[in-house]
């Protein structure tokens, strides 16, 4: 009988230990660089899947894109008043509209900009007023 209890301690004791040590073992966490602001804007301005765009489209697209953004970026960063910064972003979504629907045409202009207010509506906290020129 003593011997039982004795194997049933030990074993309620190895249990003890190893899940006391399982619990204190934390994964390591992967230092994955995460992506800047600007870079996630241009990735999803730059997803033109489904509109079947020619060469030609799809590289002005980019071009314009890219300056965009880093317009977009330096307003949102400068020292201007909320309110000089709000028109510039609506100006900024004016001329954008503009030349996109020049260089799309008003159909693909409207499909395009749906899937850009689609993907770039979980960053619209962290672009803050830069939001408006979307």
């Amino acid at each position: 009988m003593f011997k039982i209890k004795l194997l049933l301690s030990i074993a309620l004791l190895a249990v003890l230990v190893t899940t006391v040590n399982a619990q204190s073992i934390k994964p390591q966490k992967m230092d994955l660089p995460e992506m800047d602001l600007s870079s996630q804007v241009l990735g999803i301005l730059n997803d033109t899947k489904g509109l079947d765009l020619n060469s030609d489209q799809k590289d002005k697209l980019s071009q314009d894109n890219s300056t965009f953004v880093d317009n977009l970026m330096k307003l949102n960063s400068s020292e201007a008043s909320e309110e000089d910064k709000k028109a510039g972003f609506l100006k900024m979504k004016n001329n954008r509209s503009k030349l996109l629907t020049s260089l799309l045409g008003n159909d693909l202009f409207k499909k395009y900009s749906k899937q850009v207010l689609k993907s770039i509506s979980p960053f619209k906290s962290k672009l803050g007023l830069a939001a408006l020129a979307f």
